[in-house]
């Protein structure tokens, strides 16, 4: 059977089918282009959030609760093929397929909760690579949350590679990682069969159970399931059959390699507080600080403390990246809203940062151990919302094909959803409980504001669940970003009796006078635009008068006087200061009715460091924008 082909928009679009992997020759050398997207999932299963509920753990219930990360995993493994799957047969990610089948206001909703999720697993990379550079070079806590906002850049940088090139960036990462844990082990030297009996399913205490489900919520990640659904559309698949099936089967293998190594880097994290503080009697250890600053007495190694906090700027660095991309995706296929990479950034960061600093300000360095388990228990909430629907799009004939999952695999997915609702439910009838006892004087604020908020959640969670096996669900048209007209175009050739062009005398000017010249008749106007950019421009205006604002000026007379001489009528403007804003202004003054600009042939890094002028001319004019490549 062969798969429409997706006419809609393209998830990760700068990326999207960008990896061939159907000319590849033998198992490994398929394997190889197929390895990738898992890796980046894997990241998110190792941040520093797990760092601080596997601390937890190890420290006070010892290998009890090894089960439930290995729980998590299994769990995690099933989940994330879902989602691997739903990207490669549907061509869509798990945010597109919610927008494209639920009511408007369903999606809102689970927009608003996919934006909490990553804003709460952003805190903890947050106080992550806070933490790890307090750790290696004794900085400020609140200087480290500061300068974590700096990362923001990291991802534009990365992606101008290429996906490939940002995989391999990853990996790198996540190798430091397990070869930092692997020396942990080698200190720590673990007792094998208490390790075993942690594998026994038990919870010791309500508190346990607190910290289980942190557990849960570290290990599978709601923007997890997102993110697998429009990474794995980065390998150009094909419609075949044939094709699809070796793809599911190959993201099953990445997905099985990158999650087991995941799990033993937090299986090694809960077990060095097992085997370093619960051994020693030391119950209580949460905080990564104290976790690092008790390791080098405990094991005798001054490298311990050295590879446990590298480690934690690892995996914070390369969590922060894939939330990234993982709230592009969100905004993008729930809102059908794309901006800018690094507004995008900045917004999730400032959501992460502010409460960062208020609670480090207000409670101290102790407070990120509380901060960051508690960023876990909330992504952990959230995961009922993305599992269901991804559950509900995989098991869909009508829309899967052959590729619908089998009876099986559907009652273990239900399953694994049962579990993780059930805990979180309990958990916050159990949290409910104890605030009322603690605090009566907000009964007001919690009975009619919080529990009806609550109530209405577990509502809209019933209905995304219930509702596809009561009615069938009408699936909406392939959404497009700019709507889903369908009209057949007027195809005529026009001559313009008014171009603007802009120059900065170079040869970019050739191409952008010729195409002009093809765009019109003799006899017609031409305005010639360029913009001084000096600082004197910039302070000055029209006022400077230094050497390259004159001899600026005489070029544009030297290009008018050239173009008349051909027979066309030629104004020149001259503007000074920032080219996005003067530009714009100079078209709209001249009334033409085109602009041409010539492509500077720059990108990547250049871009950042030069700047890039057509995004912002684009957006203040309402006339045909003409690039002509150089």
């Amino acid at each position: 059977m062969g798969l429409e082909k997706n006419t809609g928009t393209e998830s990760l679009s700068e990326v999207h089918a960008s990896v061939e992997v159907n000319k590849k020759q033998g198992f490994w050398k398929k394997l190889l282009a197929f390895l990738g997207p898992a890796y980046l999932i894997s990241v998110g299963y190792m941040d520093p959030g797990n760092w601080a509920t596997d601390l937890a753990g190890g420290s006070k219930y010892g290998y009890s609760l090894l089960w439930v990360l290995l729980m998590s995993n299994l769990i995690a493994l099933l989940l994330q093929s879902l989602s691997a799957r739903l990207g490669i047969v549907r061509r869509r990610d798990l945010a597109q397929a919610s927008r494209e089948t639920y009511p408007r206001w369903v999606n809102y909703f689970l927009y608003a909760l996919a934006e909490v999720a990553i804003a709460a697993c952003d805190l903890a990379e947050v106080l992550g690579m806070a933490i790890g550079l307090q750790l290696l070079f004794d900085l400020p806590l609140m200087l480290g949350v500061i300068i974590s906002v700096l990362d923001t850049f990291i991802l534009l940088f990365l992606i101008n590679f290429g996906i490939r090139r940002l995989e391999a960036f990853i990996i790198t990462l996540i190798a430091l990682i397990g070869i930092s844990f692997f020396a942990e082990m080698f200190f720590a030297q673990p007792e094998i069969t208490e390790v075993a009996k942690g594998l026994i399913p038990s919870i010791p205490d309500t508190d346990a159970l607190y910290i289980a489900i942190g557990i849960i919520g570290a290990t599978v990640m709601p923007h997890n399931l997102y993110l697998h659904s429009a990474l794995v559309q980065t390998r150009k698949i094909g419609t075949l059959s044939t094709n699809i099936k070796r793809a599911i089967k190959y993201n099953i293998i990445d997905s099985a390699i990158a999650l087991n190594l995941a799990f033993f880097v937090n299986a090694a994290i809960l077990i060095l507080a097992a085997s370093v503080f619960y051994r020693n009697g030391m119950f209580h250890i949460a905080e990564i600080q104290d976790a690092h600053r008790l390791l080098e007495p405990l094991l005798g190694s001054k490298w311990a403390p050295f590879l446990f906090a590298l480690a934690l700027i690892a995996a914070g660095q390369s969590s922060t990246i894939t939330g990234t991309l993982a709230g592009q995706i969100v905004m993008e296929g729930y809102l059908n809203l794309r901006i800018q990479p690094w507004v995008r950034r900045i917004m999730t960061r400032s959501i992460a940062v502010i409460p960062s600093l208020i609670a480090i300000y207000f409670m101290g360095d102790s407070a990120t151990g509380k901060l960051l388990i508690l960023s876990q228990v909330i992504l952990s909430m959230q995961l009922g919302f993305a599992i269901i629907p991804l559950i509900h799009f995989v098991s869909d004939k009508k829309k899967m094909g052959e590729f619908a999952i089998t009876t099986k695999v559907k009652l273990l997915a239900w399953l694994s959803a049962a579990i993780i609702v059930i805990l979180n439910v309990k958990l916050l009838v159990d949290e409910l409980q104890a605030f009322y006892l603690e605090y009566p004087a907000y009964y007001t604020l919690l009975s009619y504001v919080v529990v009806p908020f609550l109530l209405f959640t577990l509502g809209v969670l019933i209905y995304i669940t219930i509702l596809p096996f009561i009615i069938k669900i009408k699936h909406k048209n392939t959404i497009t970003p700019h709507g889903a007209t369908i009209y057949k175009p007027t195809i005529s050739v026009k001559k313009y009796q008014k171009i603007a062009i802009t120059v900065d005398f170079t040869e970019s000017d050739n191409a952008a006078l010729s195409q002009a010249i093809v765009q019109t008749e003799k006899g017609s106007n031409l305005v010639l635009i360029h913009v001084v950019e000096t600082v004197g421009a910039l302070v000055h205006g029209e006022d400077i008068k230094d050497h390259e604002s004159t001899a600026d000026y005489k070029q544009l007379i030297q290009y008018k006087e050239y173009l008349e001489a051909l027979g066309y009528k030629t104004e020149v403007k001259l503007g000074y200061g920032n080219p996005k804003k003067q530009i714009p202004q100079l078209v709209i003054q001249s009334n033409a009715q085109l602009l041409i600009m010539a492509t500077h042939g720059h990108k990547g890094i250049k871009d950042f460091l030069l700047g890039t002028t057509l995004d912002k001319v684009r957006h203040n004019i309402n006339i045909p924008i003409l690039i002509v490549g150089v």
